[in-house]
């Protein structure tokens, strides 16, 4: 594991004691952590599947939208929220690690350590309802 920024670290912690599902990743869009509840929802403890790039999470859930066309990895919020340093937010659904579908309406953010670092992002989630 290499050295966190602190601001990093101290989002992780941040989310580690709230009850919002959250997903952080480095500028490269490499997954650094989740939290407990993100757990619940993605269907696996963080402790089990660790940091990986972007190209393993953007499709190890399968992201599909309403009308069940794959979202293109480009097209996930958190990507997009990487390359433009802007908020986005949309709906789609996925496949937990568990096999179960949900629905899950999804806020992503840039995340800017002191003097504007770009250290990369925060996606904030949460599930819309049972899968039909």
């Amino acid at each position: 594991m290499t050295q966190k920024e602190l601001e990093i670290i101290l989002t992780r912690q941040l989310a580690s004691y709230l009850a919002t599902p959250i997903f952080i990743v480095d500028p490269d869009g490499s997954l650094i952590f989740y939290n407990e509840p993100a757990e619940a929802l993605l269907g696996r403890r963080f402790e089990e599947t660790g940091e990986m790039s972007a190209a393993e999470w953007a499709t190890l859930f399968e992201p599909r939208r309403v009308d069940g066309t794959p979202v293109a990895t480009e097209e996930l919020p958190l990507i997009m929220t990487l390359k433009s340093r802007t908020p986005c937010q949309s709906d789609f659904w996925i496949v937990g690690l568990d096999g179960r579908r949900r629905h899950l309406d999804v806020v992503a953010m840039p995340l800017l350590g002191q003097a504007s670092r770009f250290l990369g992002g925060v996606l904030l989630f949460w599930e819309r309802g049972a899968s039909p």
